[in-house]
């Protein structure tokens, strides 16, 4: 392999290739100050491994572009970067290239390639089937809440700003399902009501969720009463969770292990629903804030 100190990158390839491009922009996605250097970097290179994991993708290289503006000193691009290499060598990927250029606000522009020897290996959107189970990986909510705690419109521990600032990405997870045979799965970039709602259109199925069965982060529920709104909806319409949600046969349920089963697949037109307490609740995920 040839990675940074040439032209281009050189690497060898597996069959099956698996790209995605994330990219972070400052007053859209973070704002420094409430993020360190570190933080920016770490959460960039996590949110695009988290779509590799979503597809039960191996990780391979990150390419890295950075815009930098002017009055940010050498010492926090070095921290960014060091922050990203560290979640690099943890998650097995190599950051074999990009760019660096001068820009109006500080951008972090990130290509991830996974690997998979086999077609079959990997899991898109567009496969879950009536009958099927639908799954969470760890616990929600956490991201928002760390939000709401960081902007001081709450209060709470600080295991949620770290969850907000330093999510992980469920590489293994992610493996270990499609392993298992899941038939549609996605991150939870924007929360379970807009991802849940992405499987179900690209399969044409319809999804109900209990809101009631999420399994939200310890410190959610106090934050959402702080916050005047329902600890459930904080769960389903935060974003940035990047856990992952899995479609799964009832017969291959057994073999998982990390998930909380908090839906099905049903007949009906294509769509989410959600409940609370046997009744229908209607909920829209996050967006990502502009200025």
């Amino acid at each position: 392999m040839r990675g940074s100190g040439d032209d281009a990158a050189v690497v060898r390839a597996r069959p099956y290739a698996v790209t995605s491009v994330d990219t972070m922009v400052e007053g859209v996605h973070f704002r420094l100050g409430q993020a360190s250097p570190a933080d920016v970097g770490h959460r960039a290179l996590a949110a695009a491994l988290s779509d590799l994991a979503a597809m039960g993708a191996d990780a391979g290289e990150a390419y890295v572009a950075l815009g930098v503006p002017e009055g940010l000193g050498s010492g926090a691009v070095l921290e960014l970067v060091g922050a990203m290499e560290a979640l690099a060598a943890r998650t097995g990927t190599t950051i074999a290239g990009g760019d660096l250029v001068r820009a109006p606000a500080l951008t972090i522009a990130v290509t991830v390639v996974g690997w998979a020897d086999d077609e079959a290996q990997l899991v898109g959107r567009d496969g879950a089937q009536v009958g099927d189970r639908v799954g969470v990986t760890g616990s929600v909510g956490a991201s928002a809440a760390g939000l709401a705690i960081l902007e001081g419109r709450a209060t709470g521990p600080d295991a949620l700003v770290e969850r907000h600032l330093r999510p992980e990405p469920r590489i293994a997870e992610g493996r270990a399902l499609a392993a298992a045979g899941a038939h549609a799965m996605i991150d939870l970039s924007d929360g379970i009501a807009t991802d849940a709602a992405h499987i179900a259109r690209r399969s044409g199925v319809r999804i109900e969720i209990d809101l009631d069965a999420l399994p939200l982060a310890d410190g959610v529920a106090e934050v959402a009463q702080q916050l005047g709104v329902p600890a459930a909806e904080v769960g389903a319409t935060g974003g940035e969770d990047y856990e992952l949600c899995v479609c799964l046969g009832v017969s291959e349920t057994a073999r998982v292990a990390g998930v909380t089963w908090v839906g099905g697949v049903v007949p009906g037109t294509a769509g989410v629903a959600f409940s609370s307490a046997g009744r229908s609740r209607s909920l829209a995920g996050y967006e990502h804030r502009v200025g």
